[in-house]
């Protein structure tokens, strides 16, 4: 079976390496699995988003709130991004490394949600409701058939994946030599389209991760597999979630 590509690096066509198919049906990966796991790691992602939520908010201050989870933004960040490359080079592993990613995650963005809502009140609300209603919508739009995933929507939504983390990356690259100012964080009219553009291309994403995991169910993938594909498809969700945020606040701060 032909396993289509996700523009998700951890569900590329490698990560469904056809060697490691599983030998028995008891083994094999299933859908209904899948999306258990990723229930799962969803519900391990609010765990630790709402210790560092509740620590920021349970602060004196906005001020002592900052200063409590600045540190949690660097450990569940950098522990995020470690233990994320741990489970793409190890997938066997995936069942311990992706729930640990998961908590990980969660420290991250129940700090940098927090922030958000200090600055924006109920602007997270917003973004969550958002978030999951885009999923939702995405998940109707490609099980019934409406948003189909040809070759050509594949390779369109790779390249402009592709062209976002390239823009962000040349973002950070000025921003090391102090150039903030670019028109990709702005407010402005041109900033909230690029970002609308970019939310748009996280949601497609989506649209591929279904496809590529409803396909490596098929295909007999061992069950770990289950576990490595509930983790690619929570890095889509918290990227969509981040981007939606950031666009919420841009529209927040023109009032």
């Amino acid at each position: 079976m032909n396993i289509g590509r996700s523009s998700n690096p951890v569900l590329s066509k490698s990560a469904f390496n056809t060697q490691t198919y599983a030998s028995s049906y008891t083994e094999v990966m299933s859908l209904n699995g899948t999306i258990n796991k990723s229930i799962a790691l969803l519900l391990l992602v609010v765990v630790g988003a709402m210790y560092t939520w509740k620590m920021f908010f349970g602060a004196v201050s906005v001020e002592a709130g900052s200063a409590l989870v600045s540190k949690w933004i660097m450990i569940g960040g950098i522990g995020g991004f470690v233990f994320s490359l741990i489970t793409i080079f190890k997938k066997s592993w995936a069942y311990i490394t992706a729930p640990i990613y998961a908590v990980l995650e969660g420290l991250f963005l129940g700090a940098l949600s927090a922030f958000f809502e200090a600055s924006y009140p109920g602007i997270v609300l917003q973004a969550v409701a958002l978030t999951f209603g885009t999923m939702l919508v995405m998940l109707v739009g490609y099980r019934s058939g409406i948003i189909k995933v040809t070759q050509k929507f594949r390779a369109g939504i790779i390249a402009a994946t592709g062209a976002v983390a390239l823009v962000y990356f040349i973002s950070i690259i000025f921003s090391l030599f102090g150039v903030s100012n670019l028109v990709i964080h702005s407010n402005g009219i041109l900033g909230i389209g690029i970002s609308l553009v970019i939310v748009a291309i996280a949601a497609l994403n989506l649209v591929l991760d279904f496809d590529f995991i409803a396909k490596g169910s098929q295909a007999g993938l061992p069950k770990y597999m289950e576990w490595y594909a509930a983790f690619g498809l929570m890095i889509t969700l918290v990227w969509l979630y981040i981007e939606i945020l950031r666009l919420l606040s841009k529209i927040a701060s023109r009032d």
